[in-house]
């Protein structure tokens, strides 16, 4: 039997709440790691889990990233996360999303849900007929739609700061960047990369997307898979496909001198990173450059604006060079930099929000 109450609390997780309608088919779990700096934001993901204790051990790591990743972004909002068990092109139906937003309601604004993996604008416009506590909508209904423009975007910029910190220059042009993953998110970045004159190669399991990304731009270079990608000679290397790209065999392949990607949880395990710094390969922390995403999501709360969300965006330029000065005068890696100035944000701004105000 499955320790949920022990595992739900290892990370002192405020509320997890467990979503079911047998009649739809619902089996949900939404996690509220931290709602330190507001109310906590993350999307919703949709997958065949092989078990129950599999996604939950997802979602408590999923929202507790996503806590990390919406104070650097600088956002008033903490960290959230859902999960639907079932595969979404057999068991996504109206009436289960509908159901699902009646669960992210009864929480009364403690959790705003998005998109995620599974999970589109369209789904999301379902859920709100059931729900005021959504974002990631489609631009009929007020939304952002595809959220992947910033999350790319922001990736971009990201990259320009790893490398002004590294050659002294933001700018891409001449080096070679490895974009493994050319999905929503990649062929966007793709796209920034040949505009700033980087040298670019792709690989994607899907051979389409690879086609994609060729009839766009011819001069792109294709490789077999990721490893033949990261052996290569490469400058840069952007995981934008799934998690855990960065493992030990990988690192210990590695060519390339900045990683950053907009791939979720690209460290395999916990020492990565310090493998990483030891080897002189600078690391962008993933949550950090891949926000860009959940700006844009998060706008829709104010009434979106795509230019006030992409001047957002921008600033992860600022905050990726922070974070590499703290980490060189701190003498730990990025990744621990990172986590740091996050959990002090929090620590500070929760802090302040504990301030009585009378009534």
């Amino acid at each position: 039997m499955t320790d949920v109450f022990g595992q739900s609390h290892k990370d002192s997780h405020e509320q997890v709440v467990f979503c079911a309608d047998q009649q739809s088919g619902l089996r949900a779990i939404i996690a509220i790691y931290n709602t330190a700096l507001g109310p906590a934001l993350g999307g919703t993901r949709f997958y065949p889990y092989e078990s129950e204790q599999a996604a939950l051990a997802d979602v408590l790591n999923l929202s507790k990233g996503m806590a990390y990743k919406n104070a650097l972004a600088g956002l008033d909002l903490g960290g959230g996360k859902a999960v639907i068990i079932g595969d979404p092109s057999k068991d996504k139906n109206e009436a289960l999303l509908r159901a699902y937003g009646r669960f992210v309601q009864s929480l009364g604004g403690r959790y705003y849900t998005a998109c995620d993996v599974g999970t589109f604008s369209e789904d999301m416009d379902l859920v709100a007929r059931e729900s005021r506590f959504v974002t990631g909508r489609t631009v009929a209904h007020g939304g952002a739609g595809d959220s992947s423009i910033l999350t790319a975007f922001g990736v971009f910029q990201g990259m320009r700061a790893s490398a002004a910190h590294l050659y002294g220059t933001s700018s891409l042009r001449g080096k070679r960047v490895g974009v493994e993953g050319v999905g929503k998110v990649g062929h966007r970045l793709v796209d920034h990369l040949i505009d700033d004159g980087a040298e670019v190669v792709v690989c994607d399991v899907n051979p389409a997307a690879v086609e994609r990304v060729r009839q766009r731009h011819p001069s792109v270079d294709v490789v077999a898979d990721a490893k033949a990608m990261t052996g290569s000679d490469i400058d840069v290397y952007a995981p934008c496909a799934l998690g855990g790209a960065l493992d030990d065999d990988t690192v210990a392949r590695l060519r390339a001198k900045i990683v950053c990607g907009g791939a979720n949880n690209q460290l395999a395990h916990v020492g990565v990173e310090k493998q990483l710094a030891d080897r002189g390969i600078l690391y962008a922390p993933d949550y950090v450059v891949n926000s860009g995403g959940v700006i844009q999501v998060a706008d829709e709360i104010e009434g979106f604006n795509m230019d006030r969300a992409r001047a957002k965006a921008t600033q992860i330029f600022d905050t990726t060079l922070k974070i590499f000065g703290i980490a060189t005068e701190e003498g730990v890696p990025p990744a621990v930099a990172a986590d740091r100035l996050a959990e002090r944000r929090m620590s500070e701004v929760g802090r302040i929000r504990g301030i009585w105000l009378g009534g």
